[in-house]
């Protein structure tokens, strides 16, 4: 071989184990900032007492990154990325996508009044033809916040807690302002009802089914029948907590709050939000629901996020947050018992869920911890 030769082959080989070397330490590096946030998350969780958790971290691009923690319940079984927990309000992300998608097929329409899809409920004023299902689905419908969600609590049936809702005097026009409501997600149901359909039904066909969400499923039943589900537990002190039973009342109210799914299914979720399953969940309807309407001021107050969120706005079933200069779509979830998380940033192509069977506020930290690491290695690692 002649000399010149076996040197720059020797240069090449060189060449070639520095670079390996380089994406091997790159590589660790990029596990090392999540290691190092597991690691914080599973601390606070000790020393908030939580029985489980189930989070995920999905980069496009690369492998999921699941963690569990803790038991369903005090001599129960590990938690299990096929664990199932209930969603709370991160159900509305759900009903969101799923109504985008029937407005796609023609099957609703945004600007349908309130008195079209409750028909047979009066509403006060010229409120039936002014409220519409974007209001709703927004969170602007101009209702004092939380109405009558005591009611809800109490256990009182959807027409019941619906009719009430239609003798309130709203406090500004649908669209004008943010007011958050549970109660008035129940009218999605109603009218589907009316359709000879199911906002249950619907989940599965339309997006549980297509997508492969084995565990997902709406209502009480569905948790119930899961093969592993972890227990509620509720707060009897400061950082401790009872088993509790699974109370049907916001189950009532399904397209608010009665979504269940296990960590598993929650990362085929994240991969959908970022235009993985194009012919189930369009990048339209993305655009759509995660376009900001009104202006969630007080969010930037949030404990845990308000050092780092500039501005928050409520979209349709998303809430949107400029985080440190960065656009995330997030929304949480509390039900009695439980806590969720759901975010994503799609210009990085990133998403982010946590799940709890405590309702620890725990959750408000380690989500915005999250993202603030995310992000900042993120920069550090750009070229």
């Amino acid at each position: 071989m002649p000399v010149l030769f076996a040197s720059s082959l020797r240069v090449i080989t060189r060449c070639s184990a520095l670079l390996t070397l380089l994406i091997v330490s790159l590589a660790a590096n990029g596990q090392a900032w999540l290691d190092d946030y597991a690691s914080y998350v599973k601390r606070q969780a000790v020393k908030y007492n939580v029985p489980g958790y189930a989070f995920v971290y999905y980069q496009q691009g690369e492998t999921p990154k699941v963690y569990v923690f803790g038991k369903t319940h005090s001599g129960g079984e590990y938690i299990t990325e096929n664990t199932v927990f209930r969603l709370a309000s991160v159900s509305k992300t759900f009903t969101a996508l799923l109504s985008a998608k029937l407005v796609s097929q023609d099957r609703l329409n945004w600007e349908t009044p309130i008195e079209t899809m409750l028909p047979d409920i009066p509403f006060n004023g010229d409120t039936g033809q002014k409220l519409q299902l974007q209001h709703i689905v927004g969170q602007s419908s101009g209702f004092m916040p939380n109405a009558y969600d005591n009611l809800i609590e109490a256990d009182y049936s959807l027409t019941r807690v619906l009719t009430a809702l239609g003798e309130l005097e709203p406090i500004c026009a649908p669209g004008d302002c943010y007011t958050y409501q549970n109660a008035l997600f129940g009218a999605l149901d109603y009218y589907l009802i009316t359709q000879n359909s199911s906002y249950h039904r619907l989940l599965q066909t339309e997006l549980f089914t297509p997508m492969g969400m084995r565990t997902a499923s709406a209502g009480k039943g569905g948790l119930l029948a899961s093969e592993e589900w972890a227990r509620p537990h509720i707060a009897i002190a400061r950082n401790r907590w009872r088993e509790g039973m699974v109370e049907s009342n916001y189950y009532r109210f399904a397209p608010a709050a009665g979504v269940n799914a296990s960590i598993r299914d929650m990362t085929v979720y994240l991969q959908a939000l970022l235009g993985e399953f194009p012919t189930v969940i369009s990048d339209e309807m993305i655009n759509v629901v995660t376009t900001p309407r009104v202006e969630t001021r007080r969010e930037t107050y949030r404990r845990g996020w308000r050092e780092h969120l500039r501005s928050a706005h409520y979209g349709l079933g998303w809430r949107i947050y400029d985080f440190d200069g960065h656009r995330i779509n997030y929304h949480g979830g509390w039900v009695k018992g439980y806590r969720a998380d759901v975010a994503f940033a799609p210009e990085y192509g990133a998403g982010y869920v946590m799940l709890t069977n405590a309702e620890s506020n725990m959750i408000n930290t380690t989500t915005a911890e999250f993202w603030e690491r995310y992000f900042e290695q993120a920069e550090n690692t750009s070229p």
